[in-house]
């Protein structure tokens, strides 16, 4: 798989029949494989033809600025988040412990001095009323004991939401499952690409409309957040896989539901259009005091976030900086994870869109970040 830049002229689009308006399919520049080598690897994985498109937004948050031509090789990706009945067998027949259930010290990330040291999970609760949307603190917990088994703590369970998508797991967790499968996490490009199913340059993943002839697409927030929920279908966490829509492609819960992960470290636009959110907090900002300066790994400098008490689309900072080590090079890796979740608003994180990006510490597990893979043809 190749994932690059175009330059020159690029491939002009087509406008095609039966598209939502708004968006408009390209054509596939890069051809199929051979049949052989299309045989389906997996159930419930669709193909993706390759093709050229318009990576970012200029309409929306600096990170996804400028928008750019990016061309793709096709691939397969899962049909779905992987869920948690999905997980369940790869632990049952690997042994596998998640970053979320490891004490430190036995194989947890490093950077203990940083990070809570009883295992556990970010888990979001819903407060009762209106509450300052620049400290995440407000709605973010820390819950000693959560992980993917015990999505909301010690006493929960994920009984009765096996075909919802798996949460709490990190980076490398998703990565495990990715290898066992015989399958990769995507690229940044290639799961904006997958999302947007064909129709280059629409705003959602299904068009311009966020509720086409009253229907509702994808689960996110509805109403004020995070403490009144209300709209079309109102959804309190994640939901089933298959209650919404296909995107162009085939793909179920794109946009919605949970961010995913993908394989790219995560690249800070420059200094003076960094962006701000607080979609993903990382451990360290519920586990000590608030430092708004604090910088992101390797990608950002302290004068990349800026402190401030902005509310809705602009409100908050992007991730407070925890001290996370990669195995390989004692650096910290923040990864680029996609998609939004069933905590996006228009009012705050309007992040359900196929170009929207956030940083997120590759240790970093919470109750609204899942993955799916894909596999690149031979």
């Amino acid at each position: 798989m190749t994932t690059r830049t175009a330059t020159g002229s690029g491939v002009a689009p087509e406008d095609q029949p039966g598209i939502q308006p708004g968006g408009r399919r390209r054509r596939n520049t890069t051809g199929r494989p051979r049949s052989r080598d299309r045989a389906r690897p997996g159930r419930r994985m669709v193909w993706v033809p390759g093709g050229t498109f318009a990576m970012g937004s200029d309409d929306f948050y600096p990170e996804e600025r400028p928008v750019r031509t990016v061309e793709v090789d096709g691939f397969w990706m899962d049909e779905h988040p992987v869920t948690v009945s999905e997980y369940r067998r790869f632990v049952r027949a690997t042994g596998y412990v998640t970053v979320a259930e490891r004490e430190l010290g036995a194989g947890r990330s490093p950077g203990a001095e940083y990070r809570p040291a009883t295992p556990g999970s970010l888990v979001f609760h819903p407060t009762p009323g209106p509450v300052d949307l620049s400290d995440c603190r407000n709605w973010w917990s820390y819950v000693p004991g959560a992980c993917w088994l015990r999505p909301e703590g010690p006493g929960s369970s994920p009984h009765g939401r096996e075909r919802h998508p798996v949460t709490h797991v990190a980076y490398e967790d998703a990565e495990a499952y990715a290898t066992w499968s015989g399958k990769q996490l995507p690229t940044e490009s290639e799961w904006e690409y997958a999302a947007r199913g064909g129709l280059d340059g629409a705003v959602y993943a299904w068009g311009n409309d966020f509720s086409p002839h009253g229907r509702l697409m994808a689960n996110v927030w509805q109403g004020d957040f995070p403490w009144r929920h209300a709209g079309l279908g109102p959804l309190e966490r994640t939901s089933p896989i298959g209650r919404f829509p296909v995107n162009g492609y085939g793909l179920l819960d794109i946009t919605g539901n949970v961010w995913e992960w993908t394989s790219d470290v995560y690249r800070a636009p420059e200094p003076d259009r960094a962006a701000s959110a607080v979609c993903v907090p990382l451990a360290v900002s519920l586990a000590g005091p608030l430092d708004r300066r604090a910088p992101l790994p390797r990608q950002r400098t302290a004068a990349d976030t800026e402190a401030g008490t902005e509310t809705g689309t602009e409100a908050g900072t992007d991730a407070e900086a925890a001290t996370v080590t990669d195995a390989e090079d004692g650096n910290r890796v923040v990864r680029v994870i996609k998609g939004g979740s069933y905590l996006c608003s228009a009012t705050f994180c309007l992040r359900y869109r196929p170009a929207a990006r956030q940083p997120s510490d590759s240790a970093t597990t919470a109750c609204h970040v899942g993955f799916r893979c894909v596999v690149h043809p031979r």
